[in-house]
């Protein structure tokens, strides 16, 4: 590519609010879904995740879409969404959020997104939204598409999206928000942090416990520097954020799941509610209904390799005769693990935990074995029926 192409291509790409901090820090930028993203800080990739494991890391995704859907009443909203979605909306509780997917007619998968009820009954009958980036304008139009009469979808471009992973995360967050560190995971409440109004919920994509801050954008910058004062907290860019989700297990769409993928073959059945799989209701529910029954031709499967050369997407998957089995779909060495590690799919007979395979990288093959997922165990915050930690 000439260096004018570069330089209009790179002038194209959008930043987030927090984009003059990343720089003061020192970040190294790429281009990532359509923005100038960080993915590394001057301590490096490692030391980023390691840090993350032990104590917290500070992530910037505001370039994730936000967005609400609208209707005269929670039922309503939720019906309406529950006619694109497999998961439960209908019985989500205020203050409650929920992961499900986009569906399309073929039981693929449009996209993956955090669904939340707003806890203030003011908003009752308002759904928010969080979706991936490089899919936000697919699914905004898709959402429009199909929407009945009387449901609005708003995206919320004016607010910026900060999370805080990690160990430290609650003890933090209980210093500058005690409401928000109240909350159970997969729960969600507005709140006050450092003087600034905001809407925060518990959950998270490292497999740790930790909290997603949705903030006005012109006040992003104050929220981040509130948190980044702590001494357990360090910033914390996209390469580490990929191999702290490749360790939780978790997939990545366009990588691990994709509009081919069904949520069955991708391990994902827990999220589909029980009600919904017995119901025609959403698109592609045949598809689920039938791997539902039957189980589905494919799977998707953890992979730990011998030595230390990380398998990366595409890799070939073969078993130990050769014959070819599927791709990788996610791989890197695994800093909590210690090793190379991998995610892909292979047929359903050659799915059980403790199969040996290989996995061809850079034309040699390498003996791997598959394994059960999470590699490293989730420590997301569960409350106990009383309404208290149960660690």
């Amino acid at each position: 590519m000439a260096a004018t192409d570069r330089n209009s291509s790179q002038a194209s790409l959008k930043r987030t609010p927090l984009y003059a901090l990343h720089v003061e820090l020192g970040a190294k930028m790429v281009p990532f879904a359509g923005y100038e993203m960080p993915v590394t800080f001057p301590q490096g990739l490692i030391k980023e995740h390691l840090h993350t494991r032990e104590a917290a890391g500070l992530f910037d995704v505001s370039h994730m879409g936000q967005a609400v859907l609208s209707g005269p009443s929670h039922a309503e909203t939720a019906a309406a969404l529950e006619a694109l979605v497999p998961g439960e909306i209908a019985g989500l509780s205020p203050g409650q959020q929920r992961y499900t997917q986009l569906m399309n007619e073929a039981g693929g998968i449009i996209d993956d997104l955090m669904v939340t009820r707003p806890a203030a009954p003011e908003e009752d009958g308002k759904l928010m939204l969080v979706v991936n980036a490089a899919r936000k304008e697919i699914d905004y139009a898709h959402m429009r598409a199909h929407l009945p009469a009387g449901i609005a979808l708003s995206p919320m471009d004016d607010r910026a999206l900060i999370a805080l992973q990690g160990p430290a995360a609650v003890r933090i967050m209980d210093r500058l928000c005690p409401p928000a560190a109240r909350l159970g995971c997969m729960e969600a409440a507005p709140a006050t942090l450092n003087g600034i109004g905001c809407h925060v919920s518990r959950s998270g994509y490292t497999g740790e416990d930790g909290f997603e801050i949705s903030v006005p954008a012109d006040r992003a910058e104050e929220v981040a520097r509130a948190l980044l004062n702590f001494e357990d907290v360090m910033p914390v860019g996209l390469g580490a954020r990929d191999t702290l989700r490749l360790e939780a297990g978790l997939c990545l769409y366009g990588h691990d799941i994709d509009e081919a993928t069904s949520p069955v073959e991708a391990g994902l059945t827990w999220s589909i509610a029980k009600r919904r799989r017995k119901q025609d209701g959403f698109p592609g529910a045949a598809r689920l209904q039938e791997e539902l029954a039957d189980g589905p031709s494919r799977l998707r499967v953890g992979l730990e390799l011998e030595g230390r050369a990380p398998a990366r997407e595409g890799c070939e998957i073969v078993g130990e005769s050769g014959e070819a089995l599927g791709n990788v779909t996610s791989g890197s060495f695994a800093p909590s693990v210690g090793g190379p590690i991998a995610m892909g799919y292979v047929p359903r007979i050659h799915s059980e935990p403790g199969t040996p395979v290989k996995i061809i990288i850079r034309g040699t093959p390498h003996p791997a074995i598959i394994v059960p997922m999470p590699f490293v165990a989730h420590r997301y915050h569960r409350k106990t029926k009383s309404g208290t930690s149960n660690g």
